[in-house]
């Protein structure tokens, strides 16, 4: 399947609703899990998917130096003033094998067609024992397939197991609602990883009033 750049007539809005100020507490509790996951370095730690560069402080502040690569150029006008990028599709990046010591991935799972592929593509450009850090939606809690529209309350539906592209949710003023997402189940999700050639280290889920928001997990690429 090919990747279009959905963003690009929504990048000015995605970066103002990827604010610390709009985002609150949300855009706090992910950053904090990408620290935690990622831990300090040195290097090159590549973002993919960098969108409008919204976390590229967290890597840096940690002492990675980060760069980003992303297919929206509408989101890169923006990302442009936080860390180096390039265009490029995630599924294909332009980078030498084993190149870059670590890379995250943030938010950016349900974006693409193909999320396999692009951990495929992670996995390849990472040094041997690079590490690379995932973050999304809550694959079990969070989709068209899940109500949120009640406080510490999630009722899904039998929609789980459907992987394709959706507009659909109960948030008509989110992301999904503007750019669509594919849904990819935690079993996808984690086989992908496993499949790739990467080691897990550590999963964590976290969300305000106890109901899951986000899912992590850090991963090292094996060593032979």
């Amino acid at each position: 399947m090919t990747t279009t750049a959905a963003y690009d007539e929504h990048a000015d809005w995605y970066n103002d609703y990827m604010s610390p100020e709009a985002g609150g507490d949300y855009i706090r509790q992910v950053h904090g899990t990408l620290g935690d996951l990622l831990g300090p370095g040195a290097g090159v730690c590549l973002d993919v998917c960098c969108g409008t560069g919204a976390h590229a402080g967290v890597t840096a502040d940690l002492g990675w130096t980060p760069i980003g690569v992303d297919l929206s150029r509408g989101q890169l006008r923006h990302a442009a003033a936080r860390l180096p990028v390039a265009v490029a599709d995630a599924a294909a990046l332009p980078l030498a094998d084993a190149s870059v010591p670590a890379a995250v991935c943030v938010l950016a799972s349900t974006d693409v067609p193909d999320y396999a592929a692009v951990i495929g593509e992670i996995a390849r450009v990472l040094a041997p024992g690079g590490r690379f850090v995932h973050l999304g939606v809550h694959p079990c809690f969070v989709g068209a397939f899940a109500d949120r529209s009640e406080p510490g309350r999630v009722v899904l539906d039998e929609g789980y197991a459907d992987r394709s592209r959706t507009l659909g949710g109960w948030n008509p003023a989110g992301v999904r609602a503007r750019v669509g997402a594919w849904h990819v189940p935690l079993a996808d999700l984690l086989n992908a990883a496993l499949a790739a050639g990467l080691r897990l280290e550590r999963t964590v889920e976290r969300g305000r009033e106890g109901v899951p928001e986000v899912f992590g997990f850090a991963a090292v690429k094996v060593t032979h």
